[in-house]
């Protein structure tokens, strides 16, 4: 835990959430994520094209399918945990180190054999 940053709704708070309707409620937005949209619309990330992103706010705003909105306050929060332990290069080096090392065997190659044999039944 000490060398991952993990945020968000859990499995079950993201069922709970939805049950309740709540991934298409825009009023449970938070001021940050509100002023992210903001800028968003405002066409200050594609000035030659204001309305660039007006699907992406559009989805956001009447079905939040991946709990960006929900989720962005932990996010928001985590980032600043990950900008304090980059400050610190050996502890993020060490963080970095454990984590990659404690991931286990996987690979590209071992997910698709593992598909082809268990899934799919075909030969490999």
């Amino acid at each position: 835990p000490d060398n991952i940053f993990i945020f968000g709704m859990t499995a079950e708070e993201v069922e709970t959430y939805r049950k309740a309707g709540m991934h298409r409620d825009r009023s449970g937005w938070s001021p940050r994520f509100e002023r992210a949209i903001s800028l968003i619309t405002s066409g200050a990330f594609s000035p030659d094209d204001p309305h660039r992103f007006d699907f992406l706010v559009h989805a956001l705003s009447s079905d939040d399918a991946f709990m960006v909105a929900a989720d962005f306050e932990s996010y928001w929060t985590n980032q600043r945990l990950v900008d304090e332990l980059w400050q610190q290069p050996s502890a993020w080096s060490r963080a970095a180190v454990l984590n990659t090392s404690r991931v286990g065997w996987f690979s590209a190659d071992r997910t698709i054999r593992e598909y082809a044999d268990e899934i799919w039944k075909v030969p490999v």
